[in-house]
């Protein structure tokens, strides 16, 4: 059976009805594995770059595989057209030729051509074996901040047909040397997200004027380059703006519990100051009683990064 529930401080909880019925193969999708959850892996695979140096995009797309059967895969640092990262090699054609059965959607935060006409090309790209509904690509805001360096940065929104109705999945990786830039990325993601909670309906993808399917609940992860004991990941939280707001689905699901460190564990080099967990999943109110798993994989050293897992269930 599926349930729409009302959005908490949601005027317009009507418009939820006028969303689609699920179709009988999302379920068929979802419940392939005989279990009712949905799962995400979220992962910064820094273009592949294990720490052994070796660029290996299936060993990156193996070793996510071993952690869940994932029905979304958000992976950020992916490269096209950067010769010193990806040997020349489109990544996001390589990642989607190693996931068939999933929808590839990529995104540059970074893209630039040069003067041979050759498109160098940076960013963030899902995948996802559930239907893709719409695709929505956020530049972030990148404040002047001659102190330090700093590159553009993104949010890639893509919704998709769940068990449990319409999702908004938000794939995004913030600025890691300057506190200010993050501030301001930080403050435009909760933007989004107030906006999705305060004007939604069903898509109309007849022409391009057609309304467009906005949905309140939503995921939001990625690599945030903040750790838990700094103030922003409060900000995002413990956030209290009109509508829904999102929760890390950490703390929902092993409360009390420390977070496990997904970035520092085996890159000694980067990571100086040892290992702690950068790389987050928030799951909005509404979603939240549905989170059932959490999981890192900290054996993985296919990236300086771990790959986190979470599991949604089908029922309330």
């Amino acid at each position: 059976m599926v349930h729409h529930h009302r959005r908490n401080g949601d005027d317009h909880g009507a418009a939820a009805d006028r969303f689609p019925a699920v179709p009988a193969a999302i379920r068929t999708v979802v419940h392939a594995r005989g279990d009712p959850l949905m799962r995400l892996i979220t992962w910064n695979i820094q273009w592949g770059k294990g720490c052994d140096g070796v660029v290996d995009l299936a060993r990156i797309v193996s070793v996510a595989k071993s952690l869940a059967d994932a029905d979304i895969f958000c992976f950020q640092e992916v490269s096209e057209g950067f010769a010193s990262l990806d040997g020349g090699i489109d990544q996001s054609a390589q990642l989607a030729a190693l996931l068939p059965d999933h929808r590839a959607v990529f995104r540059p935060a970074v893209e630039t051509i040069d003067s041979r006409g050759k498109s160098h090309r940076f960013g963030n790209m899902t995948l996802s074996r559930l239907p893709v509904l719409q695709v929505a690509s956020h530049l972030l805001p990148w404040l002047q901040d001659h102190s330090v360096r700093s590159m553009r940065r993104q949010a890639l929104e893509v919704t998709v047909e769940t068990a449990f109705g319409p999702l908004r999945v938000t794939n995004t990786h913030l600025e890691y040397y300057s506190a200010a830039q993050r501030d301001a990325q930080i403050g435009r993601l909760l933007d989004l997200q107030q906006e999705a909670s305060t004007y939604r309906q069903a898509a109309d993808e007849r022409e391009p004027y057609g309304r467009q399917m906005i949905t309140a609940s939503g995921i939001l992860c990625g690599d945030f380059n903040f750790d838990v004991s700094d103030p922003q990941h409060a900000v995002l939280h413990a956030s209290s703006r009109p509508g829904l707001n999102y929760r890390d689905a950490w703390t929902i699901c092993r409360p009390g519990l420390p977070h496990a460190p997904t970035c520092g564990l085996h890159d000694h080099v980067q990571w100086k100051n040892g290992a702690d967990c950068r790389d987050f999943i928030f799951v909005t109110e509404d979603i939240a009683g549905r989170v059932r798993r959490m999981a890192v994989d900290g054996e993985t050293a296919a990236s300086d990064h771990q790959p986190v897992l979470v599991e949604l269930a089908d029922g309330g």
